[in-house]
């Protein structure tokens, strides 16, 4: 018994050749880099008076990037993702883009590449492919160095470890303490704060502890690089390529990355896309991921976020697009008043049942690149061709429905889509997969298989196969009577595909002994039934898949047709969600201008009206630039504020809607993709400041709580840090007046409305406050009253600052959440505590203690728990210092004359 060769198709060797080979070339190119580099012309990095630049530019798959070769920790990074950093050697700046979701058109590479335009650019060896050929195409067009670095320079570990050796971030002047570092703090005595203790450490040469504890501290200043790996990544790439150009320039140096002359790190801003960094994302809920309810499962789901209730997408690129455009919002204003028009025509009565239609038929389009891509390496399955189909019946009825859409010819995308769908090549194409392909028989056996009378040869082979059953019992009749009885009672012929034919017979007991299976003479016929029939199944199967791959040359020629086609399909998905969420939510259009100017009527919170039965709206209205005129502030008071400011100050009662009114006003500017960035949260104002411009708004949501104190002095004003560094904050971005972003702020801070602080009276800002509505067990109103600005104030009166009424059991207190001009100069917070189910008469303590503290009569609690006799000694020896106190000791020279008017100050008699 023999088994038949197996046939083997030749367009699967050649695939594994080809591919075999493009690894091998592939992995041979990080190890033969020295060499090629060498070969090519290649610019020289100049010290001294150098024009060139340099970026490291990076992306990712799915894949593990790894952090340290010597440990076991990994990062794992999401699919298209692309970081990159950028080395000007004319301002010594390094310009970096944190790890931002990329699209497969590379869109944000190529824009990253033509705003910085470098001269020489790098990328891992295990980049993508696409995105090296993005790169090499650049270089290739503006005459500049393309190199492919080893894996190994783009790790974070090696990135972190370059980026803390940079001196401007590492070296510690006196002047960045805050205070000067005299000789005390070099002697014996005690170090005061965490600088002089790192002072006292430092070693004639630096120590370097220190250097890399000062430069990770103020890393965080500059931008967010520490939670992008990838960006850190480019940077270890890209000074150690500055490192290494350097030291070929200066042979006699071996300084390494500690001589390069970087002077700060900047974040790179693309001009058509907004800035918004990922706490910003996570603070205004623009994405939220919930846990699956199980457990035992690690997936996720969109939870109560932006992106979910304007998720209404109906294809996966038209998600992932939605996406795209949320993290990164368009600043261009044709851009965005061009979908708006969309959305208005698509809103427009006459048009509900073509864009109902339209939603229809984009459900039935699947992700085509993907499955392009799967056509071309072999592994598409059944369902990829039927996604294919589907494309092509739907684009159809997509142009159908187009059609009919009432002013659809005047609305960009709609003009678009009409030029990209070739419907006809489309339709030919999807005719062509359908007469080919055997889609029942497909799914039967999980493969492509052909239908009948499409080749002459494969019909006459199926048809063999088919009979094939009927053919082995005749002839497993024949062999039955040529095999003596005594050898076998029964056989059985068979059929395995690429094994062959084969006669199958009961094992016999005597055949398990040493002798063996006993083979009877001239049993060779088996091969002659081979060369006749021949091994049909592998025949059949290489058949069909030279047949297919003939279909899909075909096919292939309309790609990128339908590659532009899809793409534009995702843009529609993307306004037509748009503009159901605003059919079901009562949005409406903005209107957009090129000033830096916020003008909100009646607005709503798209997430906080989702969770609460009645949403009160309200206004608001923002001009930026509005700040002092220089850096000095104004010694008189402003007698006419204007009628809109840049900055927005916002008090109330605790729970009263002050972070909700906030970040409603930046998720509408966000919605309607306005030209503003935000830095938001307390982790970010040093970011914020850094790098805001007129066209940001900025939120500073009860800015400064986190650095209260705590202890009995914490209330006390001159301890409270908190309230110093938020004034300090609003004075800064008043004093860049022109410049001044667009701020809004809500704080409990009430000392800093004082006239040495924030003086309403003074400042350009608009002061508001949420009305709450406070009642008693009989319905009266017992609202204490807020104060407006417009009322002759003294602010240094504690009975308005801290009014005394608390509520009563029984009484309650109601949030009105309507924004109104004026101060809140309490948060009532006695009174919600009352409310909310707290003791009335700890309640009436807590004030009274607070408003004690607040005059800074801490004396009067201490008194409380004397008796009668330690209480007037404490008057006798409070008069006894105050006569101490007036005392006038500059005349007195003589030492008996002093001691004399000491003795009469304490009312002793004179001793000898």
């Amino acid at each position: 018994m023999k088994r038949t060769k197996q046939n083997r198709s030749s367009n699967q060797r050649k695939n594994k050749v080809a591919k075999s080979a493009q690894n091998h070339e592939r992995n041979q190119t990080a190890e033969s880099d020295t060499e090629e580099s060498s070969q090519l012309p290649r610019k020289k990095v100049r010290w001294e008076g150098n024009s060139e630049s340099v970026a490291a530019v990076a992306n990712t798959k799915n894949s593990i990037l790894e952090d340290d070769a010597n440990t076991s920790k990994v990062k794992f990074l999401k699919e298209g993702r692309v970081a990159g950093a950028y080395y000007d050697s004319v301002r010594c700046i390094i310009y970096v883009l944190e790890d931002t979701q990329e699209d497969v058109h590379f869109d944000l590479t190529n824009m990253l590449l033509e705003q910085c335009n470098a001269d020489i650019v790098l990328t891992s060896s295990k980049a993508d492919d696409p995105f090296i050929s993005v790169l090499q195409k650049f270089a290739e067009a503006s005459g500049g160095v393309f190199q492919i670095r080893p894996h190994k320079e783009f790790t974070p570990h090696r990135g972190r470890d370059r980026l803390l050796s940079l001196p401007f971030l590492s070296e510690l002047t006196t002047e960045d303490t805050g205070q000067c570092l005299s000789s005390d703090s070099s002697s014996g005595a005690e170090p005061r704060n965490a600088y002089e203790f790192m002072q006292k450490r430092k070693q004639p040469a630096g120590d370097p502890t220190m250097k890399r504890w000062n430069a990770a501290i103020r890393l965080a200043n500059y931008a967010s690089v520490e939670s992008s790996p990838l960006c850190i990544s480019c940077l270890g790439a890209l000074l150690d390529y500055l490192a290494r150009e350097r030291a070929a320039g200066e042979l006699d140096d071996d300084a390494g990355v500690e001589g390069l002359h970087i002077s700060g790190i900047e974040v790179l801003t693309i001009d058509q896309v907004m800035h918004i960094n990922a706490d910003a994302l996570f603070s205004l809920q623009i994405f939220e991921n919930e846990s699956h309810a199980s457990i035992h499962s690690d997936k996720t789901k969109e939870g109560l976020s932006l992106f979910g209730i304007l998720d209404n997408t109906r294809t996966p690129l038209g998600r992932s697009l939605l996406r795209t455009w949320l993290v990164r919002p368009s600043l261009s204003i044709p851009v965005i008043a061009a979908r708006h028009d969309a959305i208005d025509c698509f809103l427009h009565p006459e048009n509900l049942a073509p864009a109902s239609a339209l939603q229809t038929h984009l459900k039935g389009i699947k992700n085509i690149p993907r499955i392009l891509g799967l056509l071309r390496s072999g592994k598409a399955g059944v369902s990829d061709w039927q996604g294919l189909v589907k494309f092509t019946y739907h684009s159809a009825m997509l142009r159908d429905a187009l059609a009919e859409l009432h002013g659809g010819d005047r609305v960009e995308v709609v003009r678009k889509l009409v030029a990209t769908l070739d419907i006809a090549s489309f339709k030919d194409t999807g005719n062509a997969v359908n007469e080919t392909i055997d889609w029942e028989e497909s799914t039967n056996n999980n493969r492509i298989c052909v239908r009948p009378y499409i080749d002459k040869e494969l019909d006459q082979r199926k048809h063999v196969y088919a009979g094939l059953d009927a053919v082995l019992c005749k002839v497993a009749e024949q062999i039955c009577q040529k095999i003596p009885v005594d050898y076998t009672a029964s056989l059985n012929v068979v059929y395995f595909p690429q094994l062959g034919f084969l006669i199958c017979v009961p094992m016999q007991e005597e055949w398990t002994t040493e002798e063996g299976i006993k083979v009877l003479d001239g049993w060779s016929f088996q091969a002659n039934m081979d060369m006749h029939i021949g091994d049909l199944h592998p025949l059949i199967v290489d058949r069909e898949i030279e047949i297919v791959q003939e279909l899909l040359e075909r096919i292939l020629v309309f790609s990128e047709g339908m590659r532009q086609a899809c793409d534009v399909c995702a843009e529609l998905d993307c306004l037509l969600a748009f503009a159901e969420a605003s059919r079901a939510y009562n949005y409406c259009r903005p209107q957009m201008s090129e000033d830096p100017v916020i003008d909100i009527d009646q607005g709503r919170h798209p997430l906080q009206e989702q969770v609460v039965d009645i949403f009160v709206p309200n206004d608001a209205q923002l001009v930026a630039g509005i700040g002092f005129s220089d850096s000095a502030e104004p010694q008189t008071e402003v007698d006419n504020l204007p009628m809109c400011s840049s900055i927005i100050l916002c008090t109330g009662a605790n729970a009263c809607g002050k972070s909700v009114y906030l970040k409603q006003v930046a998720l509408i500017q966000y919605m309607a993709q306005a030209q503003s960035a935000f830095m938001i949260d307390l982790n970010q104002v040093s970011l914020a400041l850094r790098n805001c411009t007129a066209n940001s708004l900025i939120l500073l949501d009860e800015f400064g709580k986190g650095t209260i104190p705590t202890g009995s002095f914490a209330s006390r004003y001159k301890h409270n840090y908190g309230a110093g560094l938020f004034c300090g904050v609003i004075k800064h971005l008043l004093n860049r007046g022109s410049q001044c972003p667009k701020v809004l702020a809500a704080t409990h801070f009430h000392e800093v409305f004082q006239k040495d602080m924030l003086d309403p009276h003074k400042f350009p800002i608009m002061f508001f406050h949420m009305q709450v509505l406070f009642t008693s067990s009989k319905g009266n109103n017992l609202n204490p009253g807020d104060v407006s600005i417009s009322e002759d104030l003294d602010l240094t009166d504690h009975e308005r600052l801290e009014p005394t009424f608390v509520a009563a059991p029984g009484e309650k207190i109601t949030y009105l959440y309507r924004v109104s001009p004026g101060l809140s100069l309490n948060s009532h917070a006695a009174q919600c505590a009352t409310m909310f189910g707290l003791p009335s008469r700890i309640a009436q303590r807590a004030q009274y203690v607070s408003k004690l503290l607040g005059d800074h009569e801490l004396g009067q609690l201490l008194e409380e728990k004397m008796t009668a006799e330690e209480q007037e000694n404490i008057k006798a020896a409070g008069i006894t210092t105050y006569k101490f106190l007036a005392m006038d000791l500059t005349n007195d020279f003589h030492e008996q004359d002093i001691k004399s008017r000491l003795v009469k100050a304490l009312g002793r008699a004179p001793h000898e």
